[in-house]
């Protein structure tokens, strides 16, 4: 999907509505459009013979993307299948067809998989009935004969002979060695010859696959094979990489050596890249950053902080000093200098897991998005333009997931981490985290001539919240936040905390009207009635067998959601009474001011439901992406999607209301 870029940018978010009236116009579909933040996990390269600008890059979500300028902007080209745990391990284009395109695929899940072919240049996809059901996690093609094709797959080796039409298994069937191959490479010269590298060790076939021979000389035993580079113009050297470091062989594999200088910390080398012009030159992707050898790995060089994690590399074969790499967490990263120095180049590609969503009240144009399993790549992203650019903003954060936001009534913002809660000061985040319980001990006094017992305080005991901060409710003179240590109460807006005043572990929720304040762990659920003063259980809902979302209304409305669908309280949980939903799974359910409505979704499904609290009466979206939470902002729906970043209701007049209930 393009977005078109207007010279005249308008205030806050009629710029970012313009911008998806724009794409909505360009889709042929009502799915929410992704704006970023962009970055995420970057899985896998493949460039296309007629142009070295056009790369295709694979994700860990089903999706592939394009880039028509070497990777400096990308554009989402497809999503593979129908479910969105797809790995694109390996993407190939066709030396003889740049139109044909191939995806060997794993899923994140289960072991199943496939082999997915595009002859459109990757506009559509058509999985292939031979390779159905493949964990595939290697794929190539016989530089001498394209037609032939070799996969590697957690079954063994296949190989087609006709372009990827038919496959047939040329390792032995069943077998206990030849299985879990994690890559293939194939003699430029001889397409009989095939490397493949397992779980443990690799193997060897010069005859098409009728035998194979078991490669040990010089390999440290139990090494799993990750990459098998051939050199085009010496086919009997190779390069081998493996969890115990980096191999090198001049006699086609009977004997290894280990190459010193990469340490010991850097072993699992996931990819190696030799440059296409010299082939002294060969990189090394680990997962603790970038390694270089100028002289055929007699010496290595880190080019990378160790905090990267490598999963490919491409070498543009115009221009070897251009070098991109697709990352974990950091997206796709480029360097126009052999390596000396990268940047991120992600713009357009947008793989972010966002858990929460905050717009801020007093600045309209301005949203934060909080991530999770991206450490230092991410924690806050900030846009200040509705959405057209975004900012990482994670100074203090350390490197911590984000799981809640809020607003406080005079406009700060909190953040609820995997340790702690943090607010943001106008330039880093700051930690809100003590916590201040008055000791009491008992005494015996004199009143009156009788011995009278008292409690008294006898100073304070001091610690901080260091749990993972699940639920904030920061409205109003009592402020709450849910934990993984229990809830935790402040009287002074966040400068010091008491309790936990509910001191049982796993703490999801909590949510606060005035005095009246419900929290719920998985299994239980309580109320008070005097700002969190004392506690008693509530009753769940028969059916409900586990709390996966709450909210509170102004109105004094109370709902939860789990496996079993969506319940709702207008008496304090003493009564429930259930919403015929057509979705199951409920994990989030959310009061929207903007709209004065309740919404309810599911990670298992692309729905989004929005209920009329009077009559309970509701209308449904089809977001086109899993989202974890859905937010209104003048009139638009922002969702938080579990794989793909902020994504957001295209401009329509109802176009994208698929069916809504009548009013009760």
């Amino acid at each position: 999907m393009k977005r078109k870029l207007f010279p005249h940018l308008l205030l806050g978010l009629a710029t970012l509505l313009l911008i998806l009236y724009a794409a909505a116009a360009e889709a042929a579909s009502t799915r929410w459009i992704s704006i970023g933040p962009d970055g995420g996990d970057a899985r896998s390269f493949a460039s296309s013979p007629a142009d070295p600008n056009h790369l295709y890059l694979g994700t860990t979500n089903s999706w592939i993307y394009q880039s028509t300028d070497g990777g400096a902007t990308w554009t989402r080209l497809a999503e593979l299948g129908n479910v969105d745990d797809l790995v694109v391990d390996h993407l190939l284009v066709d030396e003889s067809d740049p139109k044909t395109l191939f995806a060997g695929v794993w899923g994140m899940n289960e072991i199943g998989g496939g082999l997915y072919i595009s002859h459109d240049g990757g506009l559509t996809w058509t999985s292939n009935p031979d390779m159905e059901g493949h964990s595939i996690r290697s794929l190539a093609q016989a530089p001498s004969d394209p037609k032939i094709l070799v996969a590697g797959a957690i079954s063994g080796v296949y190989r087609s002979d006709d372009g990827g039409e038919h496959w047939t298994q040329i390792s032995p069937k069943g077998s206990g060695e030849i299985h879990k191959v994690e890559s293939i490479a194939i003699d430029p010269t001889d397409p009989r010859i095939i490397y493949a590298g397992t779980w443990h060790l690799p193997w060897k076939t010069t005859d098409g696959g009728v035998t194979w021979h078991n490669i040990t000389q010089g390999l440290i035993d139990d090494s799993d094979v990750f990459s098998i580079i051939i050199d085009p113009k010496f086919p009997s050297t190779l390069f081998l990489s493996a969890c115990s470091g980096i191999y090198k062989s001049e006699t086609g594999g009977d004997q290894f050596r280990k190459i010193q200088g990469i340490p010991s910390t850097a072993r699992r080398t996931r990819v190696l890249a030799q440059d296409p012009v010299n082939r002294n030159i060969v990189y090394a992707g680990t997962t603790e950053g970038l390694y270089k050898t100028l002289d055929a790995g007699a010496n290595w060089t880190r080019m990378t902080g160790p905090d990267v994690i490598i999963n490919d590399i491409h070498v543009d074969p115009r221009d070897p000093q251009r070098v991109v790499m697709a990352t974990d967490r950091g997206g796709v990263l480029a360097s126009n200098n052999g390596g000396a120095n990268f940047i991120s180049s992600n713009r357009g590609f947008s793989q972010r897991q966002v858990a929460t969503l905050v717009w801020d009240t007093k600045r309209p144009d301005t949203m934060y998005a909080g991530v999770v399993n991206d450490k230092s790549y991410g924690g806050m992203f900030v846009t200040e333009d509705g959405g057209t650019t975004w900012m990482q903003r994670s100074q203090g954060l350390e490197g911590r997931d984000v799981f809640s936001l809020a607003q406080t009534d005079d406009g700060a913002i909190y953040a609820g981490t995997s340790h702690g809660l943090f607010r943001w000061s106008g330039s880093e985040w700051v930690p809100d985290n003590r916590v201040v319980n008055e000791k009491e001990k008992t005494v015996y006094v004199w009143e009156h001539h009788k011995k009278v017992q008292k409690t008294v305080k006898e100073g304070a005991k001091e610690s901080v919240i260091d749990a993972q901060i699940n639920d904030l409710s920061l409205t109003g003179p009592v402020w709450f936040i849910a934990t993984a240590d229990g809830v935790y109460r402040s009287v002074n807006h966040g400068e010091t905390w008491t309790g936990p005043v509910l001191d049982e572990t796993h703490y999801r929720f909590v949510d606060a009207q005035g005095d009246v304040v419900f929290a719920a762990r998985r299994e239980d659920l309580r109320l008070s009635q005097d700002g969190g003063t004392t506690w008693n259980p509530v009753a769940l809902p028969a059916k409900l067998t586990s709390v996966r979302a709450l909210t509170t209304t102004p109105s004094g409305v109370l709902w939860v959601g789990g496996r079993e669908g969506a319940f709702y309280s207008e008496d304090k949980g003493q009564t429930w009474n259930s919403i015929p939903l057509p979705i199951s799974d409920i994990d989030n359910i959310d009061y929207d001011p903007g709209m004065g409505k309740v919404v309810i979704t599911s990670s298992n499904s692309n729905l989004v439901f929005v209920i009329n609290n009077d009559n309970k009466g509701w209308k449904w979206w089809d977001a086109g992406w899993k989202v974890r939470m859905v937010r209104s902002v003048n009139g638009r729906l922002v969702g938080a999607s579990l794989y793909d970043g902020v994504v957001v209701e295209p401009r329509a007049d109802g176009g994208n209301v698929v069916a809504e209930q009548a009013e009760r």
